[in-house]
């Protein structure tokens, strides 16, 4: 297997999210959600070593504000740069975004189903449902060419079939590991926001991430990033350190990683 793949995590926490997958062979990459604002983006992009140039098209997991309202803003500084990337969007999302319908006309918005496998910057880019209280959301599987595959999944309140399945085999893996349930439990939160949290169109929490971990441990994982980590109910060591005693007691040599909002995480 040629290793071709980098995800370079831009953001990820409730107050936004942004993620770029890169070809690093070709330099061409795909972001998923642009939750960020103009300067964050573009600061992020160049501290990762990727030029927004070669951005091939923008890829939407849901309609919240905190992965969509970037939207707008980056794709006018990328037109400035004579770059235009097409957005991918389900129809349901495409409804419900106040920030995506502002894009209609201006912008080139296409349609993303689950069950789609689409070709974006030479990379097979494979869509699967997941559990979330939205209008539809989704995660991705990156294939590039030699063999190189990355799993993204954010948002999703328990982990499907069909979700588990497409992050098999990875070799990068991003996966959500939003919040302590003892935290959750204690925190400030009123009880209907932390029942919605907690529920199956919520979020995974650092045990659910690191039971789905256990089953995804294989040969070809190498790198593994915890994801959309709260910043009220949750702390950047505990879900690095659970998912890293997931690792630990396998004996597998996977290394892994926080994710922060503020923060540039990139691994290849």
């Amino acid at each position: 297997m040629e290793r071709r793949l980098a995800l370079h995590v831009l953001a990820s926490g409730s107050r936004g999210n942004a993620a770029v997958v890169e070809d690093t062979a070709t330099g061409a990459g795909v972001l998923v959600d642009c939750g960020i604002c103009k300067r964050d983006f573009f600061a992020r992009s160049a501290e990762a070593g990727f030029d927004p140039a070669n951005l091939a098209a923008i890829v939407v997991t849901h309609e919240h504000t905190d992965h969509t309202k970037g939207l707008g803003v980056v794709l006018r500084g990328l037109a400035k740069q004579g770059v235009a990337p097409a957005v991918y969007v389900d129809d349901a999302v495409r409804a419900a975004s106040s920030e995506v319908v502002s894009l209609e006309g201006a912008h080139d918005v296409r349609a993303l189903h689950a069950g789609d496998a689409l070709s974006l910057a030479g990379i097979s880019v494979h869509v699967f449902r997941t559990s979330h209280d939205a209008a539809a959301s989704c995660g991705f599987r990156f294939e590039a060419a030699g063999g190189d595959v990355a799993g993204f999944m954010t948002d999703t309140g328990v982990v499907t079939g069909e979700a588990d399945e497409a992050l098999s085999g990875v070799r990068l893996l991003a996966l959500e590991s939003n919040h302590d349930v003892q935290m959750l439990a204690d925190g400030p939160y009123p009880y209907p926001v932390k029942r919605r949290v907690a529920s199956e169109v919520g979020h995974l929490s650092n045990v659910q991430a690191a039971e789905e971990l256990e089953r995804l441990l294989c040969g070809e994982l190498e790198q593994v990033v915890a994801m959309h980590i709260s910043q009220n109910n949750n702390t950047y060591r505990l879900p690095a350190e659970t998912l890293a005693s997931v690792v630990a007691r396998a004996g597998h040599p996977a290394c892994v990683q926080a994710a922060f909002q503020d923060l540039l995480v990139s691994v290849r």
